[in-house]
């Protein structure tokens, strides 16, 4: 593996070519569009406030999400009810599983899922921000001939996509959505990312996958994909977690 660290993306296209890659798929929350931020300030407002009345019921306090520490390692990139019982189990709590109908008042799995829903949306109607060096590089290798995917957990995907404007630029989407039809297991697991590429049609080791998440560069690399490409814009330290997960090089930016 090359298991470097770019401040560009000017030497990678030696690297596709090196590595006879055809296709490009893309994690869109913090690669594409600037909303890995604004889920996790959802996802601290809806553990605050559950932690807090917790908190107030039952006298017993419990240590708070952090967004530093708590969103990487149990959450970022992977389904929304996974991310819910990954947290409260490192909590010691355990609430009932409930179903897709429960309010986001109720102390549910699915409630607080449809709570921490509710949420985001509130933020992605003030504004969907996109990292425009991704998309002019996206751009650059469409019109090279690269076949262009993108993937997310979240089921707010094609929504983000086209509140931003860029939904045409992928010819191929696998989101919560995509993922619920077709029972794909989450990442660590690389499904999500073994469908675009079929999709695509495309083998793996044919594909670069450009990911944020540290799960997501795990699930990549499970895969078998030829290149996996960590993205980090802002956290130092981020950046040897995601090559220990298994990305080959990671990239500060496009």
């Amino acid at each position: 593996m090359f298991r470097k660290i770019l401040d560009a993306a000017d030497s990678l296209d030696s690297l596709l070519k090196e590595k006879k890659i055809r296709a490009l798929i893309f994690d869109m929350d913090g690669v594409v569009t600037q909303t890995a931020t604004l889920h996790a300030q959802a996802w601290k407002k809806l553990f605050d406030d559950f932690l807090q009345n917790r908190r107030e019921k039952t006298g017993k306090s419990t240590a708070p999400f952090r967004i530093e520490t708590d969103y990487p390692q149990y959450i970022d990139g992977i389904p929304r009810l996974d991310g819910i019982r990954n947290f409260l189990k490192t909590r010691g709590i355990s609430l009932p599983e409930g179903s897709p109908e429960d309010s986001p008042e109720t102390e549910t799995v699915w409630g607080l899922g449809n709570r921490k829903n509710q949420y985001f949306q509130e933020l992605i109607k003030q504004k969907v921000e996109v990292f425009s060096d991704t998309l002019t590089w996206i751009k650059q290798k469409r019109a090279a001939g690269y076949q262009i995917a993108i993937i997310s957990a979240s089921k707010n995907c094609q929504t983000i996509l086209q509140a931003a404007g860029i939904e045409d630029l992928f010819r191929v989407r696998v989101d919560g959505i995509v993922a619920e039809e077709l029972h794909l297991p989450g990442k660590p697991a690389p499904d999500v990312f073994l469908e675009a590429a079929r999709q695509l049609g495309v083998m793996p080791e044919e594909t670069a996958v450009f990911e944020d998440a540290r799960l997501g560069v795990k699930a990549a690399r499970a895969g078998g994909f030829g290149l996996v490409v960590g993205v980090n814009r802002k956290q130092e330290a981020e950046t040897e977690a995601l090559l220990r997960n298994g990305a080959d090089l990671v990239l500060t930016g496009f």
